[in-house]
Order: C-alpha cells, then sequence, then structure tokens
C-alpha cells in the first residue's frame, strides 16, 4: 500500500510549504498569513521513485473558537487517517506551549512521529534544534522547506520506516489496512481511483458550496462554516459512487472584482478558474434565497468560454415562499435563454433535497460532451441543415457549405467547410448549432463550430501555353485585329 504521511503542526509553520516541495506542485496556498489552509488537502509525491500520499492540514494553536475548531478537527482527523505523522515547528518561535500540547496528543496516538523543525536557514542549527528535544519525539530533523532543504533525508527516513508496516500488512491483513488507509471521504491512492469524472462546485461566496461538497460525499469532508470566503482552496477529492469514479472539486467563492481587496483572495480566485478549466463538469450553484444576479451570469460566461459542461443548481430552495419559487422560475427561464441547454435543478444541500439528481445530470453533461462523433453523421445533418434554410448572399454569391467533420470534444468542436465562410453571420452560426444540438441530442454542454474556407489551390498561378495554344491564340488576335 502507499503510505500516507499528514503534516501537522501550528499555523505559519510551512506545512504548505513543504506540502507544494513534496509533490512537486503549487496546488497548495502559500502566503505569510496563519490559518490560511482551513481544509485537508491530498497530494501525491514521487520520492526517489518511492510514491507517497501526503496531506496538508490547516494550523492547531490549542485556544481555537469559532471556524478555527472546525479547521482543528480536520487536522485531527488527518492524523488518525495517516500511517506516518511530520510535526513541524517552526526554529525561530521556538518552542511554544501549543507545540507541547500536538506532541502530547500525537504520543497519545501512537502514530509513528517525526519532528521537523523548519525556517533553520540563517541560524545556528545545534542552538535553533536544542529547545525541542524537551518535546521527546526522538530525533529532530531541520528543514527549509521554502529551498527544499534537508527534505529528501528526511523523506528517506520517513518512507524507509514505513516499509516494514506495509510489507507485514499485505501479508497480514491487507483488507483492512487498505480500508484504513481510505480516508473518509471515499479517497484512495491513485491507482485504485484513476480517470472519473472531474466535477467542480463554481458559485459565489456562502451559497452553500463546501455544504454540497459534503453531502454527496455523505461526511464532513470540508470545512462549512456560516461566514463568506470559508474555503480558500480548491479541494480535490477523488471518490467512488456505485462503482464509478468521479473528482468532486470544491472551489472559493468569486465575488464581483470591485469587492476584492485581500492579495489571499484574489489567489484563491485564480484557483477556482483553474479548477473549471481542469473540470469536465461544473455545478453552479446559486442562492435561491437571493435569485439570480449578475456575478452569477459572469460565472455562466466563463463555464461557457471555457466550454465545460454545465449543471445549474439553486440551492436553498426548501425555505422559499411558493409565490418566490414561481417568481423564480419566470425569471430562469427569461434570463437563461443563452444556456437553454444545461440541466437546472431546485435543491436544498444542506437536507438533501433534490441532491441525488444531480448525478443523472452530470452524467448525461459529460457523456455528451465527450461521446466520438463521425464525419458522415456530421456531413448529413449539415447537408439537412442547409436544405431546409440555405446560408445568405454575400456579395451576390451564396455561401457553399459542403461538409463537416469533428475537430474535439470537452466541448464538441464541429469544423465545417466551403466557401465565404468567414462571412457566415452570427445568427446562421446560432441556428447550425441549435440544429446540431438537436440532430446529436446533447445536453448540458456547450457546442463549439469552426468554419474553414476550401482554399482554390490554383489562385495566383498562370497556365503555362503549350506551342499550338499560343499559335492559336495569335490566329484568333489576328482575326479580330481584321474585323476592326
Amino acid at each position: 500500500m502507499v503510505p500516507v504521511i499528514a503534516l501537522v503542526g501550528r499555523p505559519n509553520v510551512g506545512k504548505s510549504t513543504l506540502f507544494n516541495c513534496l509533490t512537486r506542485s503549487r496546488d497548495a496556498l502559500v502566503a505569510n498569513y496563519a490559518g490560511l489552509t482551513r481544509d485537508r488537502k491530498y497530494g501525491e509525491a514521487d520520492i526517489a521513485g518511492r510514491r507517497c500520499i501526503v496531506i496538508d492540514t490547516g494550523g492547531i494553536s490549542g485556544d481555537e473558537t469559532g471556524i478555527d475548531t472546525i479547521m482543528a478537527g480536520q487536522s485531527l482527523q488527518a492524523i488518525d487517517e495517516a500511517d506516518s505523522v511530520l510535526f513541524m515547528v517552526d526554529c525561530r518561535d521556538g518552542l511554544t506551549p501549543a507545540d507541547a500540547m500536538i506532541a502530547k496528543h500525537l504520543r497519545v496516538t501512537g502514530k509513528r512521529t517525526y519532528l521537523v523543525a523548519n525556517k533553520i536557514d540563517g541560524l545556528n542549527h545545534d542552538l535553533a534544534v536544542a529547545p525541542f528535544y524537551e518535546l521527546g519525539l526522538g530525533d529532530i530533523y531541520a528543514t527549509t522547506a521554502t529551498h527544499g532543504r534537508g527534505v529528501k533525508t528526511l523523506m528517506q527516513a520517513v518512507l524507509d520506516g514505513c516499509e516494514p508496516q506495509a510489507t507485514a500488512g499485505v501479508a497480514e491483513n491487507s483488507e483492512d489496512e487498505r480500508s484504513e488507509n481510505k480516508t473518509a471521504a471515499g479517497e484512495d491512492t491513485a491507482e485504485e481511483i484513476a480517470g472519473g469524472i472531474k466535477i467542480a462546485i463554481a458559485g459565489r461566496p456562502n451559497v452553500g458550496k463546501s455544504t454540497l461538497v459534503n453531502r454527496l460525499l455523505g461526511e464532513e469532508r470540508v470545512v462549512v462554516y456560516d461566514l463568506p470566503g470559508t474555503t480558500r482552496d480548491s479541494i480535490y477529492i477523488n471518490y467512488e459512487r456505485q462503482g464509478k469514479a468521479y473528482t468532486l472539486i470544491d472551489t472559493a467563492g468569486v465575488r464581483r472584482r470591485k469587492n476584492i481587496k485581500l492579495t489571499v483572495e484574489k489567489f484563491s480566485i485564480v484557483k477556482t478558474l483553474q479548477a473549471i478549466d481542469d473540470a469536465n463538469v461544473v455545478i453552479l450553484l446559486l442562492d435561491a434565497s437571493e435569485g439570480l444576479v449578475d456575478q452569477d451570469l459572469h460565472l455562466m460566461g466563463h463555464v461557457i468560454d471555457a466550454g465545460r459542461a454545465l449543471v445549474v443548481a439553486l440551492n436553498k430552495w426548501d425555505g422559499l415562499e411558493d409565490d418566490h419559487k414561481s417568481y423564480l422560475k419566470k425569471e430562469l427561464e427569461r434570463r437563461l435563454r443563452f444556456v437553454d441547454f444545461a440541466d437546472i435543478h431546485f435543491i436544498s444541500a444542506l437536507h438533501g433535497t433534490g441532491v441525488g439528481h444531480l448525478y443523472q445530470s452530470v452524467e448525461r453533461a459529460y457523456h455528451s460532451a465527450t461521446d466520438k462523433l463521425t464525419t458522415n453523421h456530421l456531413t448529413r445533418i449539415l447537408q439537412d441543415a442547409v436544405g431546409d434554410h440555405p446560408p445568405p448572399l454575400v456579395h451576390g454569391h451564396r455561401i457553399k457549405l459542403r461538409y463537416a467533420h469533428p475537430g474535439g470534444h470537452n466541448p464538441p468542436i464541429i469544423v465545417i467547410h466551403g466557401n465565404q465562410t468567414e462571412a457566415v453571420p452570427a445568427h446562421y452560426r446560432r441556428y447550425l448549432e441549435k440544429t446540431f444540438r438537436r440532430a446529436l441530442e446533447l445536453h448540458g454542454t456547450p457546442i463549439r463550430i469552426e468554419f474553414k474556407t476550401t482554399e482554390n489551390p490554383f489562385a495566383g498561378r498562370k497556365n503555362k501555353l503549350t506551342a499550338r495554344q499560343i499559335a492559336k491564340k495569335r490566329r484568333l488576335m489576328k482575326h479580330t485585329k481584321k474585323k476592326k
């Protein structure tokens, strides 16, 4: 089994920096800001050909209140899931009561623990790590996660310590260890759960995205709190449902640019937009109590521009009056005509009403976006569309659309060849899009149509006359001159 390693410690000791160093990515947000990480974040590391799963966690200070209490609970859950724990301390701050409290908890759990003294650069090595021997956790590994100093030595020791346990576990009780190494969200190694549909949950702040993620998973996987901006990073969660693999992506809320002041929030929004581009299907969550606002339409526009399949869900539907529900349905019908291909669901993420039906729309949208199309079928649809409604005249000549072929999927791209295609008007493009969507029975996905003008291979080339043709031309010219 692939070992699972949790990174724990006080806030701002460098856990996310070490996570990025081990996974060789920039998946975890890093800033000189205590409490930035809130949810458990999983990543895969490859150390000299040896794989492991790394869990980044929020900080534990011991005096948590409000949302910090939930964050600490996420860290404690990561400790329970892990085979080994990297307990990180800050050499510049020295030994603190919070460090002693975390060390006491780790001794009680009995987890294999490695004490990592981070931020050692610029300090006397022996003097900096000396106070931490008081914790009684054995050897201390001095590192500078920012530069990768000491990380290789640390991970060699960690993976060497995991090997005997992994071997014994396979021989003695492989099934039990497999269930223990799975995360509470149903996560497993990349080999056991590969591929599947990537579903991004996007929307404005505080519309219930994390609540919906927990409801879809059936457990409290991500932090939920009645505070806008609770989620700061994009959290990827692999799981299985009815034998099918999925990846849920919980994203930070996106609000209007003028309301963004913190630099951290800017990076959170960038992560959200990247998650939308990375997803196969986007569930755009709206707040039914606030109705449809301009920012929701902007997000829809971004999803369509990115070419992602779309499912629209109105959350907090169960708490509305019947009159308000009727008004909202009319507003959606009027303002969402440009996404008439997307399924709309009315749900309650808190109570689970209508949440299960989202999977049907997600599956249908995913298959519509990724199905293989054939040139013969597309060309027949094009010919029927042109026969029912021919293209307009341009400079006295009819636009000719000859044949169509597939140009890609997710979203479906249809390439149409013909003459004067650069002059095809927007309304005729929309007509072709709707015709193809209806004929191909596509749901939940935008269609991109690209036109290519057939080039004349003889354009600009002069015909070289033979000697006989030249003689004939001279006789004709001489005859013409005589008539004049």
